[in-house]
């Protein structure tokens, strides 16, 4: 009677232990389809037109934001240039996908800027279906406040990639710089490079120095290249126009 009682006992406890396994395996189905239904992959959007893209991204689930326009000769305006994340990537739903839209050929010329006031400036860039970027202001006594001092790229430039002109703009001489433009310093001495970065204001990291092979004999009736000289600057971080915020440091490339 009792071995009876330990045989209902143990049919018992293995009929709950598959039940609560069965449960398990039912909570771990529904949780692995809960979250793999809630993600989906990034389709490619390269080539589509804006409206197409976001329809495609619409139906599964995903937000399209279009983060930048560029000029390209190669991708119709008002298609898709780039994206992010690439395609194929797992993403959850709701998530944001990036891309960059394609004005087409660059068919405006960009206009001179130098010299205008900064409002007379952007509204001369809008006219020519351009817009002004990042604008940069130096303490300048030598030009009334507000008046553009550089603009990148300069005018008349072809092939530009963005319909944005950045700008150098003059402040008062008492005011705290907020960026400068990156001059170009490549062939100078690296201690007057330096210095014409302190002048401004800008730090230079600890110069990195590089061995630099001997330049070539021309031959027939190319004329010979100049060797480079010992301890003049060959190549420069940031490059030639680019905005330096205050206390960033600048990389400068020497020849030994």
């Amino acid at each position: 009677m009792r071995r009876q009682h330990f045989i209902n006992f143990f049919q018992i406890a293995s009929l709950v232990m598959l039940l609560v396994a069965v449960a398990l395996l039912a909570a771990v189905t529904t949780m692995h389809f809960a979250i793999h239904g809630a993600e989906v992959q990034v389709p490619s959007l390269k080539g589509m037109t804006v409206a197409e893209a976001r329809s495609q991204t619409s139906g599964l689930r995903l937000n399209l934001d279009v983060d930048n326009r560029y000029y390209s000769g190669d991708v119709a305006a008002g298609h898709i240039l780039s994206q992010s994340p690439v395609p194929g990537t797992v993403v959850r739903r709701e998530w944001r996908v990036r891309v960059a839209e394609s004005l087409g050929p660059q068919k405006v010329e960009v206009p001179e800027t130098v010299g205008l006031d900064e409002r007379v400036a952007s509204l001369r860039l809008r006219r020519e279906g351009l817009e002004a970027g990042v604008t940069v202001r130096l303490p300048w006594g030598k030009a009334a406040e507000g008046t553009v001092l550089a603009q990148d790229p300069p005018a008349h430039a072809q092939g530009i990639a963005r319909p944005s002109i950045d700008l150098l703009v003059a402040a008062p001489s008492d005011d705290a710089p907020d960026g400068f433009v990156m001059p170009d310093l490549t062939g100078l001495p690296v201690v007057t490079a330096q210095a014409e970065l302190a002048r401004v204001g800008i730090q230079p990291a600890r110069p990195q120095y590089v061995d630099v092979p001997m330049a070539p004999i021309g031959k027939g009736n190319a004329l010979p290249v100049m060797p480079v000289r010992p301890g003049s600057v060959t190549a420069q971080q940031p490059a030639a126009g680019m905005r330096v915020a205050p206390g960033d440091l600048v990389k400068l490339t020497v020849a030994k």
